[in-house]
C-alpha cells in the first residue's frame, strides 16, 4: 500500500481538495471551493501552514470576524443549493465560540458548513493554555463542546488516523439531505502538527452526486388518495424545493394538476411572482392571500418545509378541521410533524412520481380562480402602500424601499435579508423575477446575517462562483443589524466581491418595539428614544462608516432618490452602501397569529387584554389532529 507522510493539518486540506460535486447547472466543481479563515495560536502554525502551501489551488479568504465569515459560508451554501460546502477555520477560544451562532444558522436552515477549530493540547502537558476555559469535573471539555448542540456532526481528533474515518463521515452528514447541516472538527494543537503515513487512496479524487431518495410506495398511494379527494388543495413550497433544484418540477406539477402554491420564507422564489399558480407567502410574515387559502384548504401538500411557527402561525393557519396534511420531505422527522401523512423522499423525483400516480387528476378551476383573486387583491394592497409619488418628502416605509428596488431589479438580481423588520417586508413586497434569487435568513432569525451573508452570496453569484450570474446582490439591512455585525463589508472590499447594501435607519429595533407595544407593553429599550441614554442621542453616519472600510457610500434624503442611487451603485466596482431614514411605525399589514409569551397577570390593563386575545387565538391551534 502506497502512503504519503503528512501532518494532520496537511492531510485534512489534501482530502478536501480531492472531493468534487455536481453543481445545479450540471457542471463538475470542487466540493470545497475554499475556506474562510482567521488565524490564531490554535490554527496558524499547522493548519495555516498547510493552507499557505496550496493557496493558489485552494483559496483562503480572510474574514474580519469569525461569526461574519462563517455566515458568509452559510449564504454561499444557500446560493449553490447546498451543492458545495465552504469550510471555515478559527483558533481556539473566543474565535471558536464566535462561530457558534453561525453554526446555529446552518443547523436551523439545514445547510452544510465545515467548521474546523483549533483546540487545546491532547497531551494536556502545557495546560491550562491561553484561552482555555477549565472544567474542573471534566478535563476533556473545551469551549468547542458548545458546538455539539448546533451541528449535525461533531468530533475532536485526538489521533492522526482518526481523520480517515471522521472526514468522510462528516461529509456524509453534510451531503445527505436527510441529515444535512454543519459539521465540526476540533483539532488539538499538538495533533494538528503530528505526522502520519496516510494511504494514498484516502486522497483519490471522489465525485459526489446528488442523493435523490424516492418515496415508499404505500406512502405514495396514501398521498395520491388524499390529493384526489381534494376540492381545495394547496401546495406549500419550502426551502427543500431549492435544495432539491426542484423549482421547475414544482411549477410544472402545479400547472399539470391545477393546484395553487404558497411559499414559506425559505421557499420564496421557487416560483416567479407572476406564475399563474403562485398565490403568495404564508404565515406570520405572509400575505392575507396565502393565509386565506390555507385556512380553507382540505388537503395541503407541504414540500421541503420545516413547518416552523412563522409558516404555520404557531399552527393556527390550518383552520379546516378536516384538513389532511401531506409532508413531502427528505427527513422523516419533518415529514411526520403534527400527524402529517409522511412522504419521505427528494422533492424533484417524488413530485414526478406523484404526478404519475395522480394520472392526470386536476384540482377544480374555481379554486385556482379564487387563489388568483386573493393574490390580485393583495397586490393591489401592496401597490397602495409601496408605490412612491415623485417628490414625496415624507419618511419612507420599508414597503416603499422594497418596492422601489424590486421594480428596477433584473431577473438575475438577488434579494438578501434577515431578522428584524425586513423579513415581513421582503417576503411580501419582493415579487420574484428570477427563480432562486431570494435569501432571507429566518430559520434562526439571525440579526447580523445580512452583511456576512451578502459577502458569501456575492462570492457565490460572482465570477467563478458556484451560482454564477450577472446580477447584483441587494442586501436589505436595518440599523440594528448593521451595528451588530458590519465588519465583512471590509472583507467584501478586500476580496472584490461586490454587493449593494441598503441601510434603513429607523433608530432602533423597531419591529421588536412593534411586538412589545402590540402585546400591551410600554415602549422600552428597543427604539433608541426609549433607551437609557447619557446626554444627547448620538446619530450614526452609516455612509461615513462604510467609506472608512473602503466601500462606496452615500446617504439619500428620501425614497424618491432611491432608484437613482441604486443605478449609481450598479455602476460602482466595489461594495456600495445606500443609507436612508425609514419610519419606525409603518409596516406591511397582514400575516397570521403568532404565539408569544404574554404575561398571565399584569398591572397594565393593555397587557391583560393582549393575554386574553392570545388565549382566544390559541383555540385555533392544531394540536393532536
Amino acid at each position: 500500500m502506497k502512503t504519503t507522510r503528512l501532518t494532520v493539518a496537511q492531510a485534512v486540506v489534501k482530502w478536501m481538495m480531492a472531493q468534487s460535486t455536481i453543481l445545479p447547472d450540471g457542471t463538475q466543481a470542487p466540493m470545497f471551493p475554499g475556506i474562510y479563515g482567521i488565524f490564531g495560536h490554535g490554527n496558524v502554525t499547522s493548519l495555516g501552514h498547510a493552507l499557505e502551501e496550496v493557496k493558489e489551488e485552494f483559496p483562503t479568504w480572510r474574514g474580519q470576524n469569525e461569526q461574519g465569515m462563517a455566515l458568509a459560508g452559510v449564504a454561499y451554501a444557500k446560493a449553490v443549493k447546498a451543492r458545495q460546502i465552504m469550510a471555515v477555520t478559527s483558533s481556539v477560544g473566543p474565535g471558536a465560540t464566535n462561530m457558534v451562532t453561525a453554526a446555529g444558522v446552518a443547523m436551523a436552515d439545514r445547510l452544510p458548513l465545515l467548521i474546523i477549530s483549533g483546540d487545546g493540547f491532547n497531551s494536556r502537558i502545557p495546560g491550562p493554555v491561553l484561552q482555555q476555559v477549565e472544567h474542573f469535573h471534566d478535563p476533556s471539555m473545551t469551549v468547542n463542546d458548545a458546538f455539539r448542540s448546533v451541528t449535525t456532526y461533531w468530533d475532536r481528533i485526538v489521533h492522526p488516523a482518526q481523520i480517515v474515518q471522521s472526514l468522510p463521515a462528516a461529509l456524509q452528514r453534510m451531503w445527505d439531505p436527510a441529515s444535512r447541516g454543519p459539521a465540526f472538527l476540533g483539532l488539538p494543537q499538538d495533533v494538528q502538527a503530528m505526522a502520519f503515513d496516510y494511504a494514498d487512496r484516502f486522497f483519490e479524487p471522489t465525485l459526489h452526486k446528488p442523493i435523490r431518495a424516492r418515496a415508499d410506495s404505500d406512502e405514495m398511494h396514501a398521498a395520491t388518495a388524499a390529493l384526489t379527494s381534494a376540492t381545495k388543495p394547496v401546495i406549500i413550497s419550502g426551502g427543500g424545493v431549492h435544495y432539491s433544484n426542484a423549482e421547475a418540477t414544482m411549477s410544472a406539477f402545479a400547472a399539470q394538476h391545477n393546484i395553487p402554491v404558497v411559499e414559506t420564507v425559505a421557499g420564496k422564489s421557487s416560483l416567479l411572482g407572476d406564475d399563474p399558480y403562485y398565490a403568495g407567502t404564508l404565515g406570520v410574515t405572509g400575505s392575507d392571500a396565502a393565509n386565506n387559502l390555507i385556512a380553507e384548504a382540505d388537503v395541503v401538500l407541504s414540500v421541503g418545509c420545516r413547518l416552523q411557527d412563522f409558516a404555520t402561525g404557531s399552527w393556527t393557519v390550518f383552520k379546516n378541521p378536516d384538513m389532511k396534511l401531506i409532508g413531502l420531505n427528505t427527513t422523516r422527522h419533518d415529514a411526520g410533524k403534527h400527524k402529517s401523512m409522511p412522504l419521505v423522499g427528494d422533492a424533484a423525483v417524488t413530485l414526478e412520481d406523484l404526478s404519475s400516480e395522480l394520472d392526470g387528476w386536476k384540482g377544480p378551476q374555481s379554486w385556482v380562480d379564487r387563489a388568483q383573486a386573493e393574490k390580485q387583491g393583495f397586490r393591489n394592497y401592496l401597490d397602495s402602500i409601496g408605490l412612491v409619488t415623485p417628490g414625496d418628502t415624507s419618511v419612507a416605509s420599508y414597503a416603499q424601499v422594497v418596492r422601489t428596488v424590486n421594480d428596477i431589479a433584473k431577473p438575475t438580481d438577488i434579494c438578501l435579508a434577515a431578522a428584524g423588520g425586513f423579513p415581513g417586508e421582503v417576503n411580501n413586497g419582493w415579487w420574484s423575477k428570477g427563480v432562486s434569487t431570494f435569501d432571507c435568513e429566518y430559520g434562526f432569525s439571525c440579526m447580523g446575517y445580512e452583511i456576512g451573508g451578502g459577502w458569501g452570496a456575492a462570492m457565490a453569484y460572482g465570477p467563478g462562483g458556484g451560482a454564477e450570474n450577472d446580477g447584483d446582490v441587494f442586501v436589505f439591512v436595518g440599523d440594528g443589524s448593521y451595528l451588530m455585525a458590519n465588519s465583512e463589508l471590509y472583507s467584501s472590499v478586500l476580496s472584490g466581491h461586490k454587493m449593494i447594501v441598503i441601510v434603513c435607519d429607523n433608530a432602533g429595533f423597531a419591529v421588536i418595539n412593534r411586538l412589545q407595544v402590540g402585546q400591551g407593553g410600554r415602549p422600552f429599550n428597543n427604539l433608541l428614544a426609549d433607551c437609557k441614554v447619557d446626554g444627547e442621542l448620538a446619530q450614526v453616519d452609516f455612509a461615513a462608516h462604510a467609506r472608512s472600510m473602503g466601500c462606496e457610500a452615500e446617504t439619500i434624503d428620501g425614497v424618491d432618490e432611491l432608484a437613482a442611487a441604486v443605478e449609481r451603485a450598479r455602476q460602482n466596482t466595489k461594495t456600495s452602501i445606500i443609507s436612508m431614514k425609514v419610519d419606525a411605525y409603518t409596516w406591511t399589514e397582514g400575516g397570521s397569529f403568532w404565539e408569544v409569551g404574554v404575561p398571565e397577570v399584569s398591572n397594565l390593563e393593555s397587557v391583560n387584554e393582549a393575554r386574553a386575545l392570545m388565549d382566544q387565538h390559541k383555540a385555533d391551534q392544531r394540536v393532536g389532529w
